[in-house]
């Protein structure tokens, strides 16, 4: 039965995509071309509108839009007027819905002006509505494809293409795919790492910087008035720093320099939920940005966080050993315990794995000899290095650099002159094409493999430069290893840093015996060799 009078909603929507492309679909342009439809038809009265302004016409769950069909339902609209179809939606399956069986199952009319399209006439063809979606679907994919197809590019380049810099970083002023450091926050994470590394647990971090009034990374961005994500956990007023947080902050490699993109994504256009991708599908670009974080601050916080460090009770930090000391019988790690004697407490590492669950030959170990014994090994391996680095810094050693330099010069040579006649066989493959001795689809296989290969020599040579380089200026991979002993040389006691910077392991064989596993063993051993065999 036809109506003689209806309420009606103007409906206007405009995507990020939209207002770039056409000024035309701008908000208000869209409100004065409705306007101008209700002039010509007073027994259409609008009673309301809704602006869903920056939200992508593929998905029906819009704030505005789930407000009309709320009034709808109650009875408070019974005509909706759009400027054209795709404002009221892209996706070709829904908008198909939504027209042929949801409004008119309440009973109202729909309007769009640009289509000619009015459900209250002859005039709207099932036909031409099917096909006018169909090409607002498509168009929604064309824009996805080009879309994904250009954050891909940037991530490729090392370009930053993320809404929110993590905390510590912010988007530098004249290149929004930057990233600079944000110095306040930035030695906040700095100290994060140096109170893990001196063998805090995350949980008293947290409740450290919440002592001192440390806003957290929500609570200081909003202080700040920075973009930060909305709706996720930590997403309220007061947001406190966690355990989790510090975490998160402990495991993230961006400090370090290197960007790391694309770690979540959708299946398709037409889905918003976010599925983990597999890393080999990351896009990894070292040194994109300034480090905050030296990366071996970095290994160390992670090594540490992979050992059992369990903070002792009623401490700040954990037990000296925690995590690194072994029983030499069953390969158990070792629990420290307090025994009380006269009203003073010793403490003492055993083994927890009883004799009759395996462990024949446990042995209970002092602390205080423990520490001795370490901190004397610890001592003797500083000097060892030390040593070797003075020798192989000696003439020799530096003729034993230049060596090296010749050999990477050579290996820099033999690259180039290979991607020199790799070069001109590619060159050629376009003639020989066109004067008939190879297929096009050869030549496109023949190309495609040259270029591979051209990349792989690229790459090398610039590797085998950088090595040059870095053993003209000292920074070889002898400094490197050899810098991580120096730099505790003369140091009298022992600490946590100390330890687990410069140990693997320690194995407890029986009172008498210990087996030291250093970091950088094998190092040790060739540089060791070298020295046996008169090289440096």
């Amino acid at each position: 039965m036809d109506k003689t009078s209806y309420k009606a909603a103007k409906y206007i929507r405009l995507s990020h995509a939209d207002e770039k492309a056409k000024e035309s679909d701008s908000v208000g342009n869209q409100r004065k071309i409705i306007e101008g439809f209700l002039k010509d038809h007073p027994e259409i009265e609008a009673v309301s509108e809704y602006v869903d302004d920056g939200v992508s016409g593929i998905i029906f769950d819009r704030p505005a839009f789930r407000q009309m069909m709320d009034d709808i339902k109650n009875g408070d609209i019974d005509c909706v007027i759009v400027k054209d179809l795709s404002r009221f939606g892209r996706e070709y399956i829904e908008t198909g819905r939504y027209l042929r069986r949801i409004l008119p199952g309440y009973g109202v009319r729909f309007i769009a002006l640009g289509d000619n399209i009015d459900t209250l006439t002859d005039d709207s063809d099932d036909l031409v509505v099917s096909v006018k979606t169909l090409v607002n679907d498509s168009y929604c994919r064309d824009i996805s494809i080009k879309t994904r197809a250009a954050l891909n590019a940037k991530r490729e380049n090392g370009d930053f293409v993320g809404a929110f810099p993590i905390y510590g970083y912010r988007k530098a002023e004249d290149n929004r795919n930057q990233l600079v450091i944000d110095e306040h926050p930035a030695a906040i994470v700095r100290d994060i790492f140096r109170m893990k590394i001196d063998g805090m647990s995350a949980l008293k971090i947290a409740d450290t910087l919440n002592g001192l009034g440390v806003l957290s990374p929500l609570a200081y961005k909003k202080a700040k008035g920075l973009p930060h994500p909305k709706g996720g956990y930590a997403d309220k007023d007061g947001a406190k720093w966690s355990a989790v947080a510090v975490i998160r902050i402990l495991q993230d490699e961006t400090y370090t320099g290197t960007l790391i993109q694309g770690r979540q994504g959708t299946l398709n256009y037409k889905v918003r939920d976010l599925i983990q991708k597999p890393a080999h599908e990351w896009k990894r670009t070292e040194s994109a940005h300034e480090q905050i974080i030296p990366l071996r601050d970095f290994d160390l916080a992670q090594r540490i966080m992979r050992l059992d460090t369990r903070t002792a009770p009623g401490g700040q930090s954990v037990y000296l050993f925690s995590g690194i000391l072994i029983c030499g019988s069953c390969g158990a790690r070792m629990t420290r315990k307090a025994v009380p004697y006269k009203g003073v407490k010793y403490h003492y590492y055993y083994c927890p794995t009883t004799k009759r669950r395996g462990c024949i030959g446990a042995v209970n170990l002092k602390e205080t000899k423990l520490h001795e014994c370490i901190l004397d090994s610890l001592k003797t391996q500083i000097s060892n290095v030390t040593s070797i680095d003075a020798i192989l810094s000696a003439s020799d050693g530096r003729r034993a650099a230049q060596a090296t330099q010749a050999q990477y010069l050579t290996q820099i040579a033999e690259n180039e002159d290979q991607l020199h006649t790799l070069r001109g066989f590619k060159s050629s493959l376009y003639e020989n094409m066109v004067s008939g001795l190879i297929s096009k689809d050869r030549y496109k296989s023949f190309k495609s493999a040259y270029s591979t290969d051209e990349a792989k020599l690229q790459n090398a040579i610039a590797v085998l430069r950088q090595k040059y380089e870095d053993v003209r200026a000292g920074k070889g991979e002898r400094l490197r290893w050899m810098e991580h002993f120096k730099r505790f040389d003369g140091l009298a006691e022992l600490d946590r840093r100390m330890v687990i910077s410069l140990i693997q392991s320690i194995r407890i064989v029986s009172k008498t015996e210990l087996e030291i596993t250093f970091r950088y063993q094998s190092e040790y051993e060739k540089a060791l060799a070298l020295l046996r065999k008169g090289v440096a």
